[in-house]
């Protein structure tokens, strides 16, 4: 997003008066608008008074980070970030789960501003203690998150803008941290955001292709021995995703939408799979065979002869997948951990009937879970998903779970009936439009 001059004016000036009003200032992104009442309800200060505090004294901080499973990933976020953060007069940074500051680098001098607002290394960087920061808040939502000048929640930031992403463990789904470019004007752009997202993403490839990297267990501690669990068949992450990301012994694929629906529908299947039946999982309309042999005849060069086979079409080897192990977390009741390897719908731009038909199932079982709990900090962390923010039920479920007369469950019951207002009026308000038009013509 760019920001001109008359745009940083304005949210300063919306900064100003939410500082002294606490009322929610209509030109202000949804997304800051609602980290703005996190930090009001958390009691962060507007004016930047109190500084994040330093969680470590240098010799822990040295012996946190040598542990921590980010080290390993370490130098491609320099390769991909820090030379350029130190050649354009940024900063970069990484932090852990909490938001504290593992390791900042950069220019020099932005480096000193930095240090002055207290964006060093150990400081913690969260929004309950420095108020809505792009790796704070990405943390937070779960997302890559971009904050510019002052949507900061404290003043003392309103000179930075700053592009943050989660980065999650690939076997578990659990966040590790962040990585983030803090700096002037051109961070307040769309490339900077692509860049820590591509920086994400890339440390959480490099992640799955190094089974020694220290990777965080069930219980959230880094595992000493680094080892994901062993299981010697084929692994596959499809949630939240648009192509399917398998790994296969010391191998990692990207496989491209289509082929990501076939493997998908043999997965779902659990075994082989006739010509005809797979193209009825894949399409709602006729797939000629000879269109669907084809498919399966690129897809075996891309996995090869001993993953994929024929007559009937079907994966030779055990399949590990992300969405199965979120289905076996809720069996047994670990609601938390399921939402926490949640990372959105099932392949969400597929329409492959097979895929819509799990994809569905799947939200319906995640979202029962969450909303039967009565847990606020679940509930939370649905609605402000992508997938969660427009669901009525969950932001009224939430409001009776926070407590009676806090301006929090007021502003999560009064989006429960703008939603169901929605839902009720917008359909009719399209039939009589599409009444009128037929009228019309």
């Amino acid at each position: 997003m760019d920001v001109s001059s008359a745009s940083v004016a304005a949210l300063r000036a919306a900064h100003e008066r939410y500082a002294t009003t606490s009322r929610r200032e209509p030109g202000v992104r949804g997304l800051v608008a609602d980290s703005w009442q996190r930090c009001a309800a958390g009691g962060v200060r507007p004016d930047g008074s109190r500084p994040p505090p330093r969680r470590w004294a240098s010799e822990e901080l040295d012996a946190y980070r040598r542990a921590h499973p980010l080290a390993s990933v370490l130098p491609l976020f320099r390769a991909l970030l820090g030379a350029g953060a130190a050649d354009d007069g940024h900063v970069f940074a990484v932090g852990d789960a909490d938001g504290a500051l593992l390791w900042v680098e950069g220019d020099t001098g932005a480096m000193g501003r930095a240090e002055r607002m207290h964006f060093v290394e150990g400081a913690v960087w969260s929004e309950r203690q420095a108020g809505t920061n792009a790796p704070g808040t990405a943390l937070e939502l779960g997302r890559p998150v971009q904050i510019v000048t002052g949507e900061h929640y404290s003043a003392s930031v309103h000179a930075w803008s700053c592009a943050a992403a989660p980065v999650h463990d690939p076997a578990t789904g659990r966040v590790l941290g962040v990585v983030d470019l803090s700096g002037g004007a051109s961070i307040a752009t769309p490339p900077a955001l692509a860049a820590v997202r591509g920086a994400a993403l890339a440390a959480e490839a490099q992640l799955l292709r190094q089974p020694s990297a220290p990777l965080l267990g069930p219980d959230g501690r880094v595992r000493r021995g680094g080892e994901i669990p062993p299981f010697a068949g084929v692994r596959l992450w499809a949630l939240g995703r648009d192509g399917v990301l398998l790994e296969d012994a010391d191998r990692v694929r990207h496989l491209s939408p289509r082929h990501s629906e076939i493997v998908l529908a043999l997965v779902l299947a659990g075994r082989g799979v006739p010509g005809d039946r797979l193209a009825v999982d894949l399409s709602e309309h006729e797939v000629p065979a000879s269109t669907l042999r084809a498919e399966l005849t690129r897809l075996r060069a891309v996995l090869g002869p001993d993953l994929l086979g024929s007559r009937p079409y079907a994966l030779l080897r055990p399949v590990r997948t992300d969405f199965g192990d979120v289905s076996r977390l809720l069996a047994e009741g670990r609601v938390r951990e399921a939402l926490a390897r949640y990372r959105g719908p099932l392949l969400p731009r597929s329409e492959a009937p097979a895929v819509v038909a799990h994809r569905c199932c799947l939200e319906q079982q995640v979202r029962g879970a969450v909303l039967g709990g009565g847990d606020a900090a679940l509930l939370r962390r649905w609605v402000e998903a992508a997938w969660g923010t427009e669901d009525p039920g969950a932001w009224a479920a939430l409001a009776r779970t926070l407590p009676a007369g806090s301006p929090q469950r007021a502003a999560a019951a009064a989006r429960a009936r703008a939603l169901d207002l929605e839902t009720a009026v917008y359909p009719q308000v399209r039939r009589h439009a599409a009444v009128l038009q037929r009228a019309r013509s």
